[in-house]
């Protein structure tokens, strides 16, 4: 009878301590993989211009802005000169917390030539560009639910979406928030 009370009062213990464990309030909840600001943004591994694979992923540690876009779309060209400001301005600042900036750009062409030529005209000399080449049935714009562009998601160090939509100076302002020393007035 002593065994089976033991083994009971064990039982209940590490019941007790798995209940425990699953409801740690030190614990960080795993985010939910999604488009919403909060979820962790989907990886996107697709090639470049030159036919390189290049992953999303591999820009952990770094606030990121994914921008979709096109040669063919004028709101795009448009808003392109302010996406180079916000790349030449945060691209070497000291972050809060992650180590520097990157954009993150998904192009919905189908004519690789009038991708490449779009990254020329418009100074777009990151290094992070991808399509698949396949205009409004992109597998990119599928995945974040894109449909219309100009659009983008910015995620912080952790790979978190944090804003999306941003254009003109509300690019700048979400982006001066996260720089070391930022006071908000």
């Amino acid at each position: 009878m002593k065994q089976i009370s033991g083994i009971v009062f064990l039982f209940s213990v590490l019941l007790c301590y798995n209940v425990s464990a699953q409801t740690d309030p030190l614990k960080k909840p795993v985010p939910v993989v999604g488009i919403d600001i909060g979820n962790k943004a989907p990886d996107l591994v697709f090639t470049n211009p030159n036919g390189k694979e290049l992953s999303l992923s591999s820009l952990s540690g770094k606030i990121v802005l994914i921008d979709f876009w096109a040669s063919w779309c004028g709101p795009c060209r448009m808003e392109n000169p302010n996406v180079v400001a916000a790349y030449q301005k945060y691209s070497k600042a000291k972050f809060k917390t992650a180590k520097g900036f990157e954009i993150f750009g998904v192009s919905l062409d189908q004519q690789k030539d009038a991708w490449i030529k779009a990254i020329k005209n418009d100074n777009l000399y990151w290094d992070w560009h991808i399509s698949d080449l396949r205009g409004w049935r992109s597998e990119p714009a599928r995945i974040y639910g894109v449909s219309s562009i100009p659009t983008n998601f910015l995620i912080d160090e952790n790979g978190i979406i944090i804003a999306r939509g941003l254009r003109g100076v509300q690019l700048h302002y979400e982006l001066d928030k996260l720089v070391e020393g930022f006071k908000k007035e």
